[in-house]
Protein backbone atom coordinates (compact mmCIF):
# COMPACT_ATOMS: atom_id res chain seq x y z
CA UNK A 1 0.00 0.00 0.00
CA UNK A 2 2.90 2.04 -0.44
CA UNK A 3 1.85 3.71 -3.41
CA UNK A 4 -0.88 5.39 -2.35
CA UNK A 5 -0.08 7.60 0.22
CA UNK A 6 -0.40 11.26 -0.66
CA UNK A 7 1.04 13.01 2.40
CA UNK A 8 3.63 11.64 4.76
CA UNK A 9 3.61 13.28 8.23
CA UNK A 10 7.02 12.35 10.00
CA UNK A 11 8.21 13.63 13.75
CA UNK A 12 6.27 16.52 13.27
CA UNK A 13 7.34 18.95 16.18
CA UNK A 14 5.78 22.23 15.69
CA UNK A 15 6.11 24.75 18.82
CA UNK A 16 4.24 27.99 19.96
CA UNK A 17 6.48 30.74 21.79
CA UNK A 18 4.59 32.86 24.17
CA UNK A 19 6.09 34.94 26.81
CA UNK A 20 9.38 33.42 26.79
CA UNK A 21 7.31 30.04 27.25
CA UNK A 22 7.23 27.49 24.93
CA UNK A 23 4.18 25.35 23.97
CA UNK A 24 5.35 21.86 22.41
CA UNK A 25 1.56 21.46 20.44
CA UNK A 26 2.96 18.78 18.35
CA UNK A 27 5.65 16.71 19.63
CA UNK A 28 6.56 13.96 17.32
CA UNK A 29 3.42 12.80 15.27
CA UNK A 30 3.66 10.73 12.30
CA UNK A 31 1.16 9.37 10.18
CA UNK A 32 0.20 9.24 6.28
CA UNK A 33 -3.20 10.23 4.26
CA UNK A 34 -3.61 8.19 1.18
CA UNK A 35 -5.74 8.56 -1.63
CA UNK A 36 -8.94 7.43 -1.32
CA UNK A 37 -9.10 6.78 2.10
CA UNK A 38 -10.88 9.20 5.57
CA UNK A 39 -8.46 9.29 8.92
CA UNK A 40 -9.56 10.72 11.17
CA UNK A 41 -7.64 12.98 13.86
CA UNK A 42 -9.66 12.71 17.15
CA UNK A 43 -8.92 14.31 20.40
CA UNK A 44 -10.18 16.66 23.42
CA UNK A 45 -9.92 20.63 22.42
CA UNK A 46 -6.36 21.67 22.92
CA UNK A 47 -4.44 18.45 21.90
CA UNK A 48 -2.95 19.44 18.73
CA UNK A 49 -6.03 18.50 15.89
CA UNK A 50 -5.85 21.89 14.41
CA UNK A 51 -2.10 22.55 14.83
CA UNK A 52 -1.50 19.42 12.79
CA UNK A 53 -3.68 20.83 9.82
CA UNK A 54 -2.17 24.55 10.30
CA UNK A 55 1.13 22.98 9.65
CA UNK A 56 0.53 20.82 6.58
CA UNK A 57 -1.30 24.17 4.75
CA UNK A 58 1.57 26.19 6.46
CA UNK A 59 -0.83 28.59 7.96
CA UNK A 60 0.50 28.43 11.01
CA UNK A 61 0.50 31.93 13.37
CA UNK A 62 3.76 33.85 13.52
CA UNK A 63 5.04 32.88 16.95
CA UNK A 64 4.96 29.22 16.27
CA UNK A 65 7.14 27.31 13.91
CA UNK A 66 8.36 23.53 12.91
CA UNK A 67 11.16 22.46 14.82
CA UNK A 68 11.64 18.87 13.71
CA UNK A 69 10.57 16.37 11.28
CA UNK A 70 9.03 16.43 7.67
CA UNK A 71 5.58 16.85 5.74
CA UNK A 72 6.20 15.57 2.43
CA UNK A 73 3.43 15.77 -0.07
CA UNK A 74 3.97 13.14 -3.45
CA UNK A 75 2.53 15.25 -5.70
CA UNK A 76 2.54 13.47 -9.42
CA UNK A 77 6.22 12.45 -10.12
CA UNK A 78 7.84 13.94 -7.01
CA UNK A 79 8.23 14.47 -3.46
CA UNK A 80 7.38 18.22 -2.23
CA UNK A 81 8.18 18.78 1.29
CA UNK A 82 6.14 20.80 2.46
CA UNK A 83 7.62 21.87 5.81
CA UNK A 84 10.79 23.68 3.60
CA UNK A 85 8.62 25.77 1.10
CA UNK A 86 8.39 29.42 2.02
CA UNK A 87 4.89 29.70 3.60
CA UNK A 88 3.50 32.37 1.46
CA UNK A 89 5.87 31.57 -1.61
CA UNK A 90 4.99 30.97 -5.50
CA UNK A 91 5.00 26.94 -4.81
CA UNK A 92 2.97 26.95 -1.80
CA UNK A 93 0.31 29.17 -3.23
CA UNK A 94 -0.32 26.68 -5.80
CA UNK A 95 -0.50 23.89 -3.66
CA UNK A 96 -2.27 25.21 -1.20
CA UNK A 97 -5.90 25.43 -2.40
CA UNK A 98 -5.68 23.62 -5.41
CA UNK A 99 -3.97 20.37 -4.95
CA UNK A 100 -4.72 20.55 -1.05
CA UNK A 101 -7.68 22.46 0.29
CA UNK A 102 -9.01 22.98 3.57
CA UNK A 103 -12.38 23.78 5.26
CA UNK A 104 -11.94 25.13 8.31
CA UNK A 105 -14.39 25.09 11.48
CA UNK A 106 -15.94 28.23 11.34
CA UNK A 107 -17.46 29.26 7.92
CA UNK A 108 -18.10 32.70 9.08
CA UNK A 109 -14.47 33.74 9.91
CA UNK A 110 -12.99 31.84 6.82
CA UNK A 111 -15.31 33.50 4.56
CA UNK A 112 -14.51 37.47 3.84
CA UNK A 113 -17.78 39.76 4.53
CA UNK A 114 -17.29 41.80 1.57
CA UNK A 115 -17.32 39.63 -1.21
CA UNK A 116 -20.41 38.01 -2.88
CA UNK A 117 -19.61 33.88 -2.36
CA UNK A 118 -19.48 33.75 -6.11
CA UNK A 119 -16.88 35.64 -6.13
CA UNK A 120 -14.55 34.43 -3.72
CA UNK A 121 -15.31 30.60 -5.30
CA UNK A 122 -14.51 31.99 -8.93
CA UNK A 123 -11.33 33.97 -6.86
CA UNK A 124 -9.83 30.44 -6.07
CA UNK A 125 -10.77 29.19 -9.32
CA UNK A 126 -9.19 31.48 -11.23
CA UNK A 127 -5.68 30.83 -9.12
CA UNK A 128 -5.50 28.37 -9.92
CA UNK A 129 -6.62 27.00 -13.26
CA UNK A 130 -7.46 29.01 -16.46
CA UNK A 131 -10.63 29.93 -16.42
CA UNK A 132 -12.02 32.63 -17.78
CA UNK A 133 -14.10 34.92 -15.03
CA UNK A 134 -17.23 34.07 -17.01
CA UNK A 135 -16.39 30.22 -16.71
CA UNK A 136 -15.17 30.47 -13.29
CA UNK A 137 -19.07 32.41 -12.46
CA UNK A 138 -20.90 29.50 -14.37
CA UNK A 139 -18.30 26.73 -12.51
CA UNK A 140 -19.48 28.51 -9.59
CA UNK A 141 -23.00 27.90 -9.91
CA UNK A 142 -22.68 24.41 -10.60
CA UNK A 143 -20.84 24.12 -7.49
CA UNK A 144 -23.10 25.41 -5.61
CA UNK A 145 -26.42 23.22 -7.09
CA UNK A 146 -23.73 20.54 -6.28
CA UNK A 147 -23.82 21.13 -2.65
CA UNK A 148 -27.60 21.29 -2.38
CA UNK A 149 -27.95 24.95 -2.26
CA UNK A 150 -31.51 26.57 -3.81
CA UNK A 151 -31.66 29.20 -5.83
CA UNK A 152 -27.59 28.86 -6.49
CA UNK A 153 -27.91 31.21 -9.86
CA UNK A 154 -29.54 33.85 -7.22
CA UNK A 155 -27.74 32.75 -4.37
CA UNK A 156 -23.77 33.22 -6.23
CA UNK A 157 -24.10 37.20 -6.55
CA UNK A 158 -25.47 36.84 -2.30
CA UNK A 159 -22.93 38.24 0.75
CA UNK A 160 -21.99 35.40 3.27
CA UNK A 161 -24.08 37.04 6.15
CA UNK A 162 -26.93 36.14 3.64
CA UNK A 163 -26.46 32.50 4.22
CA UNK A 164 -27.92 30.01 6.56
CA UNK A 165 -25.33 28.16 9.10
CA UNK A 166 -25.25 25.21 6.80
CA UNK A 167 -25.34 27.15 3.77
CA UNK A 168 -22.44 29.20 4.51
CA UNK A 169 -20.43 26.01 4.98
CA UNK A 170 -21.69 24.06 2.21
CA UNK A 171 -20.29 27.24 0.13
CA UNK A 172 -17.33 26.77 2.19
CA UNK A 173 -16.92 23.21 1.02
CA UNK A 174 -17.85 24.39 -2.81
CA UNK A 175 -14.63 26.60 -2.78
CA UNK A 176 -12.51 23.93 -1.19
CA UNK A 177 -14.01 21.31 -4.04
CA UNK A 178 -13.33 23.68 -6.96
CA UNK A 179 -10.58 22.63 -8.02
CA UNK A 180 -10.86 18.79 -7.20
CA UNK A 181 -7.99 18.79 -4.32
CA UNK A 182 -6.00 15.51 -4.19
CA UNK A 183 -6.45 15.91 -0.54
CA UNK A 184 -9.32 17.65 1.61
CA UNK A 185 -8.56 19.08 5.27
CA UNK A 186 -11.37 19.52 7.22
CA UNK A 187 -11.24 20.75 10.52
CA UNK A 188 -14.27 19.91 12.23
CA UNK A 189 -16.32 20.89 9.73
CA UNK A 190 -19.63 20.10 11.18
CA UNK A 191 -19.27 22.02 14.70
CA UNK A 192 -21.77 24.47 14.65
CA UNK A 193 -24.64 22.63 12.49
CA UNK A 194 -28.08 20.78 13.27
CA UNK A 195 -27.92 16.68 12.97
CA UNK A 196 -29.41 16.33 9.64
CA UNK A 197 -27.03 19.19 7.79
CA UNK A 198 -23.95 17.29 9.84
CA UNK A 199 -25.05 14.44 8.31
CA UNK A 200 -25.87 15.68 4.57
CA UNK A 201 -22.33 17.58 4.97
CA UNK A 202 -20.52 14.13 5.61
CA UNK A 203 -22.40 12.63 2.70
CA UNK A 204 -21.43 14.97 0.36
CA UNK A 205 -17.59 14.76 1.55
CA UNK A 206 -17.79 10.80 0.96
CA UNK A 207 -19.32 11.47 -2.57
CA UNK A 208 -16.21 13.51 -3.49
CA UNK A 209 -13.82 11.20 -1.77
CA UNK A 210 -15.23 8.21 -4.11
CA UNK A 211 -15.80 10.14 -7.24
CA UNK A 212 -12.25 11.98 -7.26
CA UNK A 213 -10.12 9.38 -4.89
CA UNK A 214 -9.77 12.69 -2.99
CA UNK A 215 -7.91 11.80 0.15
CA UNK A 216 -9.40 13.37 3.20
CA UNK A 217 -7.88 13.83 6.81
CA UNK A 218 -10.82 15.09 9.02
CA UNK A 219 -10.90 16.72 12.35
CA UNK A 220 -13.02 15.91 14.95
CA UNK A 221 -14.07 15.49 18.75
CA UNK A 222 -17.00 13.05 18.00
CA UNK A 223 -16.46 9.56 18.19
CA UNK A 224 -19.97 8.84 16.31
CA UNK A 225 -18.64 10.68 13.31
CA UNK A 226 -14.90 8.41 13.13
CA UNK A 227 -17.47 5.05 13.69
CA UNK A 228 -19.28 6.57 10.59
CA UNK A 229 -17.02 7.80 8.31
CA UNK A 230 -14.00 6.93 8.63
CA UNK A 231 -11.41 4.16 7.38
CA UNK A 232 -8.50 5.04 9.71
CA UNK A 233 -8.26 6.76 12.74
CA UNK A 234 -5.37 8.44 14.97
CA UNK A 235 -5.99 9.26 18.61
CA UNK A 236 -4.47 12.47 19.82
CA UNK A 237 -3.32 13.56 23.07
CA UNK A 238 -1.33 16.53 24.27
CA UNK A 239 0.35 16.40 21.09
CA UNK A 240 1.40 13.16 20.13
CA UNK A 241 -0.61 10.21 18.57
CA UNK A 242 -1.32 7.87 21.68
CA UNK A 243 -3.36 5.22 19.41
CA UNK A 244 -4.02 4.56 16.21
CA UNK A 245 -4.85 2.14 13.25
CA UNK A 246 -7.61 0.93 10.93
CA UNK A 247 -10.95 2.29 12.64
CA UNK A 248 -12.94 -0.79 13.11
CA UNK A 249 -9.72 -2.39 15.42
CA UNK A 250 -9.15 0.78 17.02
CA UNK A 251 -12.81 1.49 17.99
CA UNK A 252 -13.70 -2.67 19.16
CA UNK A 253 -10.41 -3.14 20.60
CA UNK A 254 -9.09 0.49 22.02
CA UNK A 255 -5.41 -0.28 23.58
CA UNK A 256 -5.28 2.97 24.89
CA UNK A 257 -6.78 4.30 28.64
CA UNK A 258 -7.80 7.50 27.21
CA UNK A 259 -9.22 5.91 23.68
CA UNK A 260 -11.29 3.60 26.17
CA UNK A 261 -12.15 6.73 27.83
CA UNK A 262 -13.44 8.68 24.94
CA UNK A 263 -15.26 5.56 24.27
CA UNK A 264 -17.02 5.61 27.68
CA UNK A 265 -17.54 8.66 28.02
CA UNK A 266 -20.51 8.81 24.56
CA UNK A 267 -23.90 7.44 24.75
CA UNK A 268 -24.38 4.55 22.67
CA UNK A 269 -27.66 4.77 19.78
CA UNK A 270 -30.02 2.35 20.76
CA UNK A 271 -29.01 1.48 24.51
CA UNK A 272 -31.82 3.98 25.96
CA UNK A 273 -31.31 6.17 28.77
CA UNK A 274 -29.76 3.68 31.37
CA UNK A 275 -26.42 4.00 29.96
CA UNK A 276 -23.25 4.26 32.32
CA UNK A 277 -21.29 7.34 30.58
CA UNK A 278 -17.84 7.77 32.15
CA UNK A 279 -16.69 11.57 32.03
CA UNK A 280 -12.85 10.82 31.73
CA UNK A 281 -11.64 12.16 35.13
CA UNK A 282 -9.40 15.01 35.70
CA UNK A 283 -8.56 17.65 33.02
CA UNK A 284 -6.12 18.19 30.61
CA UNK A 285 -2.34 19.56 31.60
CA UNK A 286 -1.22 22.84 31.29
CA UNK A 287 0.47 22.96 27.79
CA UNK A 288 3.12 24.88 29.27
CA UNK A 289 3.94 23.32 32.52
CA UNK A 290 3.79 19.07 31.10
CA UNK A 291 4.08 16.22 33.23
CA UNK A 292 7.07 13.99 32.95
CA UNK A 293 6.45 11.08 30.89
CA UNK A 294 2.90 9.53 29.71
CA UNK A 295 1.17 13.19 29.43
CA UNK A 296 -2.33 10.97 30.16
CA UNK A 297 -0.56 9.08 33.46
CA UNK A 298 -2.45 11.72 35.89
CA UNK A 299 -5.87 10.99 34.43
CA UNK A 300 -5.45 6.95 33.96
CA UNK A 301 -6.42 4.03 36.14
CA UNK A 302 -2.99 1.88 34.92
CA UNK A 303 -0.92 4.40 35.74
CA UNK A 304 2.01 3.08 37.21
CA UNK A 305 5.70 4.74 38.50
CA UNK A 306 6.60 3.35 34.59
CA UNK A 307 5.03 5.95 32.87
CA UNK A 308 7.33 8.57 34.48
CA UNK A 309 8.53 7.88 31.51
CA UNK A 310 7.04 8.27 28.04
CA UNK A 311 6.20 5.20 26.36
CA UNK A 312 7.33 4.21 22.46
CA UNK A 313 5.21 3.21 19.93
CA UNK A 314 3.77 -0.70 20.38
CA UNK A 315 2.39 -2.58 17.73
CA UNK A 316 -0.75 -4.18 18.94
CA UNK A 317 -1.25 -6.03 15.60
CA UNK A 318 -0.85 -5.26 11.91
CA UNK A 319 -1.68 -1.46 11.58
CA UNK A 320 -2.77 -0.96 15.14
CA UNK A 321 -0.02 0.98 17.42
CA UNK A 322 -0.30 2.23 21.07
CA UNK A 323 1.91 4.29 23.08
CA UNK A 324 1.21 2.80 26.48
CA UNK A 325 2.76 0.67 28.25
CA UNK A 326 0.08 -1.31 29.89
CA UNK A 327 -1.43 -1.78 26.54
CA UNK A 328 -1.86 -5.68 27.37
CA UNK A 329 -3.87 -4.85 30.49
CA UNK A 330 -5.98 -2.68 28.96
CA UNK A 331 -6.97 -4.88 26.33
CA UNK A 332 -7.60 -7.79 28.68
CA UNK A 333 -9.17 -5.47 30.81
CA UNK A 334 -12.51 -5.58 28.55
CA UNK A 335 -14.87 -3.27 27.83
Amino acid sequence: MEHDKIISVNNLKTYFYTNERCNRALNGVSFDIRKGRTLCVVGESGCGKSVTAASIMQLLPDLSRIEEGSITYHSDGEDIRIDKLPKNGKKMRSIRGGDIAMIFQDPMTALNPVYTVGFQISENLKAHTKMTTKEAHARSIELLTLMGIPNPEQRVNEYPHQFSGGMRQRAMIAMAMSCNPKVLIADEPTTALDVTIQAQIFELMMKLKKEFNTAILLITHDMGVVNEVSDEVAVMYMGNIVESGITKEVLTKPAHPYTKALLQSIPILGKGRNQDLKPIRGSTPDPYNRPVGCQFKDRCDFATDKCMEMPGEEIVEGNHMVRCWHYKEVLSNGK
